[in-house]
């Protein structure tokens, strides 16, 4: 038995949707933290409450969620309903709103991972209110550069370590165009199997894009091989056909200039998925109340995963002074 006085899965509706959360801590008094996990489609619960709970759970209540068609939130009967960007962000909306209610809190923290990223960005600057501060990992800034960018890492890798079979690919699918492939999501996961297969994704253990989430799914105890794994699989896609050709368009350098919430940006060295120079590009021109930058040297796409004890122990330094630099202003 784990000893966490709240240690609960369950649904809830968000817009319209059931949509599943784990909330896990020791005090409903302590600070929030909400998890807006990547892909679009790829939950991030497998890593979190693992390795994350005995760094974070005495301190702060920590909630994954499952969004919309995505993991145990995929639903089959709606998989004709379309989804947009605006519907994704008003969940979130609604979520960070339940969460406050539930837990009593003005605010709540938002960390977000890769299409994470995108999300809290597009749902940020109408609700700063709500959030007492925003943590970035594997941050997203431009589709047509970000795509551009880590294609071109793929390239001169394969290049230069006479990968024949890589550049045969690669060049068979082309390089994107203002972030697209001639074959859409069939093109871009052949791109990003090699990519997270020569650092990029995982620094320090590489390996295929397949492993690095099948993996954490099948050992962590957060999900179940049946109904679950076909949820995730189907749902991981369902979400990419979804959105993605509304993510590549989407330029963060140009419409998320400010945030009025404190910023931490927590960027693997190594992250050729969301390149980290265009990042800390947009980071160092970011207007916000406060912001900090938090290198992870032995990671790439994922510091979470890779460093997780440095990872925690960062997320949890920078939040509580945080909070006690609240308090003492009140």
């Amino acid at each position: 038995m784990q000893p966490y006085r709240i240690d609960e899965v369950l649904d809830i509706d968000v817009n319209g949707d059931r949509q599943n959360l784990h909330i896990r801590g020791t005090d409903p008094a302590n600070p929030v933290v909400l998890f807006v996990h990547g892909g679009p489609g790829v939950c991030d619960r497998s890593w979190v409450m693992p390795k994350q709970s005995a760094h974070l759970a005495d301190a702060f209540t920590l909630v994954c969620w499952d969004q919309r068609m995505a993991g145990k939130s995929y639903r089959l009967k709606n998989a004709k309903q379309p989804m947009s960007l605006e519907q994704v962000a008003e969940d979130l909306n609604q979520v960070v709103g339940y969460l406050c209610s539930r837990f009593s809190k003005k605010k709540i923290y938002l960390v977000g991972h890769s299409w994470g990223t995108i999300l809290s960005c597009l749902f940020l600057p109408d609700h700063p209110e709500q959030v007492a501060a925003y943590v970035g990992m594997g941050q997203f800034v431009n589709g047509a550069l970000n795509e551009s960018m880590s294609y071109r890492f793929v390239w001169d890798y394969a290049e230069a370590h006479g990968d024949t079979r890589a550049l045969a690919d690669l060049k068979k699918i082309g390089e994107p165009v203002n972030g697209r492939y001639p074959k859409g999501i069939d093109d871009l996961m052949i791109q990003r199997n090699y990519m997270t297969k020569f650092g990029g994704g995982c620094w320090k253990e590489k390996e295929n894009i397949y492993n690095s989430v099948l993996v954490p799914f099948l050992t962590s105890g957060e999900y179940r091989i049946i109904p679950d794994l076909f949820r995730y699989w189907r749902g991981t896609f369902h979400c990419l056909y979804q959105l993605w050709d509304h993510v590549v368009d989407l330029k963060f350098d140009e419409t998320v200039r400010h945030l009025d919430v404190p910023v931490f940006l927590f960027q693997g060295d190594h992250d050729e998925n969301t390149p980290t120079s265009l990042a800390r590009a947009w980071f160092d021109a970011l207007d916000a109340p406060y912001k900090e930058y938090v290198p992870f040297h032995e990671s790439a796409h994922s510091p979470i995963k890779e460093e997780p004890e440095l990872w925690g122990a960062a997320l949890r330094e920078k939040l509580l002074r945080l909070e006690a630099e609240v308090s003492t202003a009140l």
